[in-house]
């Protein structure tokens, strides 16, 4: 299987608009397939939010997540020119919607793909896992929100069966690059998230996954008083295996991708969340 053997995540290349604190996929993704994925730097937010928070819904000042989501558009840019991250109302399900230039924020889904230029499928995290998606050709591109509901709840085979099916525009037209795409020719690339040491969770959260796949059992480790610890990476790169899907980079589940470990790079929600609030990232990923 393929795999980043990468133990920090890479940071962003010296790139313009480009803070050199963000991270970008260290994967074989064709040159005009862009990603990145924002940190606590390069934005303008104070106290709990300092300072790229780009959350709006997460009790920060309006006008500093607003500099601060100007910042990242400024930063989305190609050969082709630039693209608009599309902000998706988050609500840990599995739906999955396709990007327009037209498409408008808060449109309900926790994944989001387009063939087309111009709009940067975009999910927002602080703890969940992030996980962006191309091909060989570059043809695609997707990005999902995979917390464990969504996980569990099947948010990646949403998205692999977008990559899997003819592509339409949204008035039933073939739209660009319309041919389904095989798991084969799939690349993902998971980001930053909880790490393994610190996602205690209850049983349920262990059961829902036996459910689909009783293997995923030796992703938990057991804890005292019937609680497990739950190794996100590892229980979505099972999920992507079982499509077929084996050029899987990123996020190996060690320290350095752990959100909760690093609280001057990451923001954290399981950390920071109930003592006052905490901001959010961003995972990008758009055709150039």
């Amino acid at each position: 299987m393929a795999d980043s053997t990468h133990c920090h995540p890479a940071p962003a290349e010296a790139l313009q608009g480009v803070p050199a604190a963000w991270l970008r996929p260290d994967w074989p993704a064709p040159a005009h397939v862009q990603a990145l994925c924002t940190t606590r730097a390069g934005g303008v937010g104070t106290g709990a939010y300092a300072s790229m928070n780009l959350g709006d819904h997460v009790g920060d000042a309006p006008q500093a997540v607003a500099a601060n989501r100007a910042r990242l558009a400024a930063a989305l840019r190609g050969p082709g020119g630039a693209a608009r991250p599309v902000f998706l109302d988050q609500v840990h399900g599995a739906a999955v919607v396709q990007l327009d230039p037209g498409t408008p924020d808060r449109t309900a889904a926790d994944g989001a793909w387009t063939a087309e230029r111009g709009v940067a499928c975009t999910v927002l995290v602080a703890d969940c896992l992030p996980v962006l998606f191309t091909d060989r050709a570059g043809r695609r591109v997707a990005a999902a929100h995979a917390g464990w509901r969504g996980l569990a709840g099947g948010v990646l085979e949403a998205v692999f069966q977008c990559f899997r099916a003819p592509a339409l525009t949204p008035y039933g037209l073939d739209a660009p690059n319309s041919e389904a795409i095989e798991a084969r020719d799939m690349l993902a690339w998971l980001g930053p998230c909880i790490g393994p040491q610190a996602f205690e969770v209850g049983p349920e959260v262990r059961a829902a996954f036996c459910a689909a796949d009783a293997d995923a059992g030796r992703h938990f480790a057991a804890q005292a008083g019937g609680k497990f610890l739950a190794n996100l990476p590892a229980l979505a790169r099972q999920r992507l295996a079982a499509l077929g899907v084996a050029q899987v980079y990123g996020n190996d589940g060690s320290a350095a991708w752990c959100t909760v470990a690093q609280p001057s790079r990451f923001f954290s929600h399981r950390r920071d969340g109930g003592a006052g609030g905490t901001g959010r990232m961003a995972a990008c990923i758009w055709l150039g």
